[in-house]
Formats: structure tokens, sequence, C-alpha cells
């Protein structure tokens, strides 16, 4: 496929855009995927699934990869699409304030070939207000265009790593423009490969409902770890008191060592750092103690594991104790913002004799993090951080 024959161009081809891009490609229209990372393109190319994990991604890769989904390193080889969806990633920083370094080289290469007429369509989650402030800004001054000489839209990802193509071809999508007529632009594009997309009033009301999704997580993950604190207080059944509570009015979520990933703890520090801009701290409450809750649980567990340990006949600091995955989530390959694996340092840190077990990672690998790896039935205590069980080996 020569760069005249794509017509859409997806930058960023990690977790969240390798899917998007394969499933514009399948949907019979000409992709130009744009990513650093050199080794992937050349995989794509040679039609090569380099995210296993995501179900349906491998036929789709061997399908149209170097075909009708072409990867490149060089943002040039896009100069010939009219459509550019970016999807590069915003991180916070250590104060947990949005780092935008990603994003920003990103634009200003975007911005180089950057046509009168063009369409550009973000779907990276970031603050509300970011689209029609630092995304044109940047676009404007890159290209030397007006605002007025180009479409922006923003379109949020709403997948979930592993289940990412029928979350694409089925969940509900929004879509807002910068102004009316970029958003109807975006919409019909968007319609061409994506079956159910609304457009909504502006790009800002977009960006915001995505926000608003991993609030509402986070805080009911919170609302759930307390909940459990408390049942194991009572001596009451968290898991049998909330399978009897939830109904079509309420709906308590799953404990658990905390919330890791890219995405739920995240953010709320969009929301929170901005309204710490303006001064209205009362604006932020509820997230601010909910991201401290969650954060904290990781302290809870820790001590929970130094009881179960008492169990055990055994000085405390020669018990051999396995924590069964350090990914953020169960079945995902990655780290960011892992509550377990922090878990395992804060053990370690206490100089207790800690290990790990995790079924998507060799001995290699656990090792290569700074950690021991074991098998789970060599160790004394067994501490499942996604069942929230333990399992005790070494009573004698």
């Amino acid at each position: 496929m020569s760069e005249e024959c794509a017509k859409i161009a997806v930058i960023g081809l990690g977790n969240a855009g390798l899917p998007l891009a394969a499933v514009v490609a399948d949907s019979g229209l000409m992709v130009m995927g744009v990513d650093i990372n050199e080794e992937r393109c050349r995989q794509i190319n040679r039609g090569e699934n380099p995210i296993p994990e995501e179900a349906g991604l491998e036929e789709l890769i061997k399908r149209h990869g170097g075909k009708r989904l072409v990867a490149t390193p060089r943002f040039e080889d896009a100069r010939g699409c009219s459509t550019y969806i970016v999807i590069v990633p915003v991180f916070v920083d250590a104060g947990n304030n949005p780092d935008f370094s990603i994003m920003e080289k990103a634009l200003h290469s975007l911005g180089k070939i950057l046509k009168k007429g063009d369409l550009v369509v973000l779907e990276t989650t970031f603050p509300p207000g970011t689209t029609e402030g630092l995304v044109q800004s940047r676009l404007c001054m890159s290209s030397g265009l007006l605002q007025s000489d180009f479409y922006l839209a923003y379109s949020p990802e709403r997948i979930m790593t592993g289940v990412s193509l029928s979350r694409l071809r089925e969940f509900p999508k929004v879509i807002g423009g910068r102004d009316e007529e970029s958003g109807i632009v975006a919409y019909q594009v968007y319609k061409k490969f994506i079956c159910n997309l609304h457009l909504v009033s502006s790009a800002k009301v977009a960006e915001m409902i995505k926000v608003m999704e991993g609030c509402y997580r986070d805080v009911n993950i919170a609302l759930a770890n307390e909940l459990f604190k408390i049942c194991q207080d009572l001596g009451i059944d968290f898991f049998e008191a909330r399978d009897n509570a939830n109904h079509q009015f309420c709906h308590i979520h799953l404990p658990s060592t905390g919330v890791g990933g890219h995405c739920i703890p995240v953010y709320p520090w969009f929301l929170i750092k901005e309204m710490e801009k303006r001064e209205h701290f009362s604006n932020c409450r509820l997230l601010s103690v909910s991201r401290e809750v969650n954060d904290e649980m990781i302290q809870y567990w820790a001590e929970r594991i130094l009881l179960e340990c008492m169990k055990i006949n055994k000085p405390l600091f020669s018990i051999k104790i396995c924590i069964k995955g350090i990914t953020y989530r169960a079945g995902v390959k990655e780290f960011y913002h892992s509550r377990n694996l922090g878990l395992v340092r804060l053990l370690a840190g206490k100089g207790l004799d800690v290990y790990v077990a995790d079924p998507l990672l060799t001995c290699e690998e656990v090792i290569g993090k700074g950690l021991r790896h074991i098998k789970p039935e060599q160790s004394d205590l067994i501490f499942d951080p996604f069942e929230l069980k333990f399992d005790i080996t070494g009573i004698n």
C-alpha cells in the first residue's frame, strides 16, 4: 500500500491504538499506523501480532498487516492521509500532574504533515479542555495553520485490554468536536468503522465523559474496599453480603489490593489537580479520599499477611511468602501502578522473606524486576491478590 492510498492514520500502535487500527482496516479502509517502535512496526507488516493477550487481534493482523494496515515509524509516510487519530499515552508525574511530554512530541511531528482540510481526532484520555487548548495550540504552532484550517475532535477510547475488539465493535462510543462542524465531520468518518457511535455537543464534554467513568470506578472500588474491611472487623462474609445487596439499584464493586493500570488510578488526578489550581478544594474531596483509600490497601494487606504468618510455627523472618501475581490485573501482562507489585516491595522493605509466582511471567522476568521467584508449593504462605485468598502450606 502506498502512502497515497492511506486515508486514515493511527498515531500510536500500543494496546489501544493497534486494536483500533485493526478494526479500521477490517472495515475496508486503508490505514497507516505510526509508532516509534520500529520492531513493532516490522512485526505488524509481517502479519505478526505483538499483543498476544488481545482476543481476535492475531487474526486481524495476519489478515491486514502489511496490506490494508501498514505500520511505519516515520510520520512523513502518513502525509497522504486526510484523517489522523492520535492515541499516545499521557501519564502523571511524581506529583500526580499530567505529563504531556509524549503527546507534545507526537503533536509536533503531526503538525509538520498536517494540511488544510485534514481531520485530527484525539483518543487519549486527558483533562477536559485539552483538545481545544493544548492540542489545538501545538498543532497550529507546528503546522503554521490557523485553527479554522483543519477539523479537530475528541473520541475517548473505551476499551479494556483483552476484549478491545469486542468493545470497539459493540460498546457505545462518543465523539465531540472543537466546534459543531468538526464534530459532524468526525462523526461521519468514525461511522465508517464504529457502529455504536454517539455525537455529543463538544470535545470537552467527550473528554469529561471518559474521566467521569474512571472516577466512578475508583470511588466505588474505594467503597468496596472500606466495606470489605468493616465486614472483616464485624465477622461478616463480605462476598455473601455483596451478592445479596446487589440489584438493579445497587452495585457494590469487588474489593482489591488497590487500583492499578493506566486508567482508573490516573484519571481522578486530572480533576483533582484542576480543582486545586482553582482552589476549589471542596469540589474534589471524595475523589481525593478515594485515591488515598485505594492506594493504602497494600498497607492493609501487608498487615493481613503478617497476621497469617503468625499462624505458622516458624520465626517470622524465615517464613517464605509467595505473592501469586504482580501484574495490575489478572490476565494482563502490565505493571503500571500495580498495587500487587507495590505490595511485594512493601513486604520486602519490611525484611520479610517474600517471593513471586506469576502465571504470566517466567522466572527470569520476575528476577529482572529485582524480585525473587518461587513455585507456590515451595512457600509457607501463599497470597493470591486477585482472589484475596490465603493458603498456608507451612503450619508445622
